[in-house]
């Protein structure tokens, strides 16, 4: 096979397109982030050149689109697709968009997010946020089956054959259903989310039947009876899409922006795009040309063929923006400039496989980064990298260390600077913090810090902002606590935030948030309270024995020690840990709050928590969310806690890690718990917990990911529903600071909180009944953003 190189490139959509399909030679459909779906119509064959029409309008984001292929009922056709809004459209391809659909399917409660059609083109398959599949009966247009079971968003289905349906979940798992519904196999194996799934041809070198992709990074290769037979490894992050040429190569894309074509275990080809992310491929049966959809939305077509590619300029024009085309320094981590080898290295040395990446440093002191092409036996410029080198590419000493910069920074007239070092390789956020720490500025600094150092202006003056407030007790809530221990109380105190931030700007929320004040000899008491219970009753087998007993109060003399000794390593964790997994696993309800008490109290104290793991493997979240306690309606103050213990993983590098990985099953748990809760504390608990997740998403580190866009879409709809409903101020006011620190993601999330989500409605009716000043004011900060 001749390396594939571009055909054409199909410019018309307004954001990322995030689907795509290839029916025929002669039309590609996409679907896109701009709400519409765009059928592209062949005009020329050599150079092809296409017609842009747009299919359908919708209201909300549209992630998915299928194609039914041509009966004699829709000799056209019939371009499915599906998104935000929950709804599956049916529509003719030749149809203007003001025209009605041919039919709206309506049954899913959560945005739309994979579809597909099964082979003989009777019936549809779609997947959904709401964590279930259906299948749609073709000219019927009625819900045959409702796939269940699973524990997550079901990220990706795939119509195996007419019999056979395979999803694809947010809970690491891939479900094999029959077409009528019935769960046939669960496949174990991934290690992250399941995103994406393609049948594989019969007389595959790897003998199997579908593939699958994940957020590892990893394609694996399945039999339906749930044996891996295959891994194809050489993606660097998200793998979002996969498809199957006619010779049965298999395409992959994903967030490393490429495109990678892959024989038996190999990777024949690497199609760098200048682009973040690459949404779709999507593959023609007929000619082995192939679509794609990325994030800088332009559609484009790639061939082998050079019958039907692109004039050499066009060709040309795409593979200088790929060169010119920058390259966060994140995704390639850090980068020594002096060790790195010079552009001879090209001439010198050829890649050991297709895809392999290598820095260069160039004369001018920029680091670039070069591809190897198996087919062409060359290195190819894939971009720039940003951030890895300073702009002088000299190194300044500062306090025996060095440096790409260290900046002069005046903070008050008349006293002297103080020195703000800093390397490209950094997080500015970081660099801010540590500058603030080291120097006791108030942390209302952050931002102005984190911004000053992003111009890369020496000699600034930060301005003043607020006076210094004083600093919250280690592992504090910012925001108030409660004064004693008493989780089922739902009147704990509210407090208001100090008054030397009362001017201060509170969008974004730069700071995580933990709830850990709790009176641990309560505790104790409790659980020798309701042990002694449990012992009077009979219940021997049910009870804690003396040497759990004793653990528990070797763990509750741990958490007595000040934080910086309570989260070191300890047996006394450990071990009270997998007790505390036990109680919650095996130990009657009665037990339970207690214990979560102690969990979430853990989760902020220690990394071990996060850490952790049951015998299974499971974490903090799999126990949790296996445990009933989310299920058990009639104890919301056990799902309470569960919640604190979610938001309280924050306080620690490996629980925030964790918290992220675990997103969507952590989401669908607090979502659950508090809707329409009446428990004052569980709606500030879950408030917390999304303040914190908007802490992360609008961090440097994860601001720029388009999984930061679906995830805060996401958070943001959740918010809406609860700030207007909400009656308390304490969880109103969480809320909005939450939605309001999303909504600085940018203008997508605006644009949400606006037209879909109708957040302008929400905070007219919170500031109609809001008495506190704080919530008017971020009110009044949420309405500038929405109105930019």
């Amino acid at each position: 096979m001749s390396g594939y190189k571009l055909a054409a490139s199909l410019s018309g959509h307004e954001d990322d397109v995030r689907s795509v399909v290839f029916p025929n030679p002669s039309l590609v459909v996409s679907a896109s982030r701009d709400a519409t779906v765009r059928t592209w119509k062949l005009l020329s064959a050599s150079p092809p050149k296409y017609d842009s029409s747009i299919s359908s309008h919708g209201s909300a984001f549209i992630n998915a689109v299928a194609y039914v292929p041509p009966s004699s009922t829709h000799p056209d056709g019939l371009i499915i697709s599906g998104g935000k809004d929950t709804i599956i459209e049916v529509r003719q391809p030749g149809k203007p968009p003001e025209d009605n659909a041919e039919r709206l399917l309506m049954g899913h409660a959560h945005n739309v997010c994979a579809l597909d059609v099964s082979p003989d083109g009777d019936w549809v398959v779609s997947g959904s946020w709401d964590g279930t599949a259906r299948i749609w009966g073709v000219g019927k247009w009625e819900c045959e089956a409702v796939l269940e079971g699973h524990g997550g968003s079901v990220w990706g289905v795939l119509a195996h054959n007419r019999e056979t349906v395979i999803t694809a979940c947010a809970d690491k798992l891939i479900r094999i259903f029959t077409s009528t519904g019935k769960l046939l196999q669960t496949v174990r194996g991934n290690k992250d989310v399941v995103r994406a799934l393609c049948k594989v041809p019969n007389g595959h070198v790897s003998k199997a039947d579908f593939a699958s992709a994940s957020n590892e990074g990893v394609i694996r290769l399945w039999q339906l009876n749930g044996r891996q037979v295959g891994e194809l490894l050489g993606h660097e992050s998200f793998i979002y899409s996969l498809a199957c040429l006619p010779n049965g190569d298999i395409v992959s894309s994903g967030e490393d922006r490429t495109v990678r074509i892959w024989r038996g275990p190999e990777c024949i080809q690497t199609i760098t795009h200048p682009a973040i992310s690459v949404w779709g491929v999507a593959v023609c049966a007929e000619n082995g040309d192939i679509a794609s959809g990325a994030s800088d939305r332009i559609v484009r077509v790639f061939s082998t063929s050079s019958d039907r590619q692109a004039e050499p300029q066009v060709i040309q024009a795409f593979e200088d923006s790929v060169k010119s085309s920058s390259i966060p320094q994140q995704q390639v981590g850090d980068v020594n400039k002096e060790k790195l080898p010079g552009p001879e290295f090209l001439t010198q040395k050829s890649g050991t496989k297709e895809g392999q990446v290598v820095m260069i440093r160039e004369s001018d002191g920029s680091v670039t980064a070069h591809q190897w092409s198996q087919g062409a036996q060359q290195w190819m410029n894939v971009g720039t990298v940003v951030d890895a080198v300073g702009s002088s590419g000299k190194k300044i000493d500062y306090l025996g260390k060095e440096y790409d910069y260290v900046f002069d920074v005046d903070i008050e007239d008349g006293k002297p600077a103080l020195k703000l070092p800093y390397n490209l390789a950094q997080n500015p956020y970081e660099a801010a913090t540590k500058f603030i720490q080291d120097n006791e500025l108030p942390i209302t600094y952050l931002d102005q810090v984190a911004n000053f150092i992003t111009t890369n202006t020496k000699g600034a003056t930060l301005g003043q902002s607020s006076q210094p407030a004083q600093p919250a007790p280690a592992g504090a809530d910012p925001w108030g606590s409660e004064s004693r221990y008493r989780p089922g109380d739902a009147s704990s105190a509210t407090v208001q935030p100090p008054a030397t931030l009362s001017k201060a700007k509170v969008l974004p929320q730069t700071q995580y948030l933990s709830i850990t004040t709790a009176n641990l000899q309560t505790i104790r008491k409790k659980i020798q309270e309701l042990n002694e219970q449990l012992l009077k009753e009979g219940s021997n087998d049910l009870a804690l024995d003396p040497p759990q007993l004793a653990t528990l109060h070797s763990l509750i003399q741990h958490l007595e020690q000040p934080p910086s000794a309570a989260s070191a390593p300890s047996p006394a964790v450990t071990n009270g840990l997998s007790l505390i997994f036990h109680i919650t696993t095996t130990c009657p309800p009665a037990l339970h709050l207690p214990a979560l008490d102690l969990l979430r109290l853990l989760a902020a104290a220690t990394p071990s928590t996060a850490q952790h793991t049951l015998p299974s493997g499971g974490t903090i979240v799999e126990l949790l969310s296996e445990s009933g306690v989310f299920a058990d309606r009639d104890r919301s103050n056990n799902a309470m806690l569960a919640v604190r213990a979610f938001a309280n993983l924050f306080a620690t590098a490996p629980g925030r890690a964790l918290a992220d990985a675990k997103f969507d099953t952590i989401r669908a748990l607090t979502q659950a718990a508090a809707r329409g809760a009446a428990n004052r504390n569980l709606a500030v608990a879950a408030a917390t917990l999304y303040i914190n997740y908007a802490v992360l998403l609008t961090a440097a580190s994860h601001a720029m990911r388009p999984s930061s866009i679906d995830r805060g879409l996401a958070l943001l709809e959740d918010l809406a529903g609860w700030a207007a409903e909400a009656t308390d101020s304490e969880a109103v006011y969480r809320c909005l600071v939450a939605a309001g620190s999303l909504l600085t993601l940018g203008e997508e999330l605006q644009m949400a909180a606006r037209e879909v989500y109708g957040f302008e409605g929400v905070l007219a009716k919170v500031e109609e009944r809001a008495q506190e000043a704080r919530i008017k004011a971020v009110v009044a900060e949420m309405k500038g953003l929405l109105a930019a």
